[in-house]
């Protein structure tokens, strides 16, 4: 059986008294949370890494980045390597997001790079894959799929990949209030499940966990997770609130896979 994994993405918001403010009261919502059912992660910007940890401590929600750099160390200004998100206490780092293949220039290439940087500091990657609106409309969602997973994860073992999350983000639907139907996400998770067992062998596609993101609410949380392949969710907007966020995890981890 696969965990539930629920990951708040904060994206470019919260300043470190606004990350520490919601990250309280998160700590507060989730007191008596089993955390046995389901995986919980906050992914807040660089700056308030630390400090978020320091509330985190001892509750059993984990800590993400929102990027990394391959790098160990140099000349690489405005970067942070993934041994620097360790010492600021992540356990997780997402890797891929459509933000950042759109606008800043990130390729399949720099993603798995990213990712084998990661795993060796021993970092949960939650790698993202996606198409955009012209992609879904023109019918090439399986083969934008089918290329992100391909390239993106190449010469990575199988047993490495059974330390990553998947996060399909149909990136039409992020930001937009636009939400894939329960019956499209299931799709596009049960065709990467699919390519994972072509790839990775058939432990590696039952096992490893695959969240869909894209305009996740409290409303539409329970029907996607009742999809056999919907593990979880990678969460932007309503995870910027405590009440929001806290009734997307409980909600979900209410659902009986």
């Amino acid at each position: 059986m696969r965990k539930t994994i629920i990951a708040g993405n904060w994206k470019m918001y919260k300043t470190i008294k606004e990350a520490i403010e919601l990250t309280t009261g998160l700590k507060r919502e989730f007191f008596k949370l089993d955390f046995a059912k389901v995986d919980v992660v906050v992914c807040p910007v660089f700056t308030a890494l630390s400090e978020v940890s320091e509330v985190l401590n001892e509750t059993g929600i984990g800590l993400g980045a929102q990027n990394v750099y391959w790098k160990e160390e140099g000349a690489f200004t405005g970067e942070v390597s993934p041994a620097m998100l360790k010492d600021a206490g992540c356990q997780y780092v997402i890797i891929g997001h459509s933000e950042r293949r759109q606008f800043f220039g990130e390729t399949n290439e720099s993603v798995n790079n990213k990712i084998k940087a990661a795993l060796k500091v021993e970092l949960t990657p939650i790698i993202c894959v996606g198409e955009n609106l012209s992609q879904r409309e023109s019918n090439n969602t399986f083969k934008v799929i089918e290329d992100q997973i391909k390239n993106s994860l190449a010469d990575i073992s199988p047993e490495d990949m059974l330390k990553t999350v998947i996060a399909y983000e149909p990136v039409w639907a992020i930001g937009t209030g636009k939400t894939a139907t329960p019956a499209q996400a299931q799709e596009v998770h049960a065709y990467i499940r699919g390519l994972l067992k072509a790839l990775f062998g058939a432990e590696v596609s039952s096992s490893l966990r695959i969240q869909y993101g894209g305009s996740v609410k409290p409303e539409n949380i329970t029907e996607l997770m009742n999809q056999p392949d919907v593990d979880g969710a990678l969460v932007g907007g309503a995870s910027l609130k405590v009440d929001s966020f806290s009734a997307i995890v409980t909600k979900a981890s209410e659902v009986k896979k």
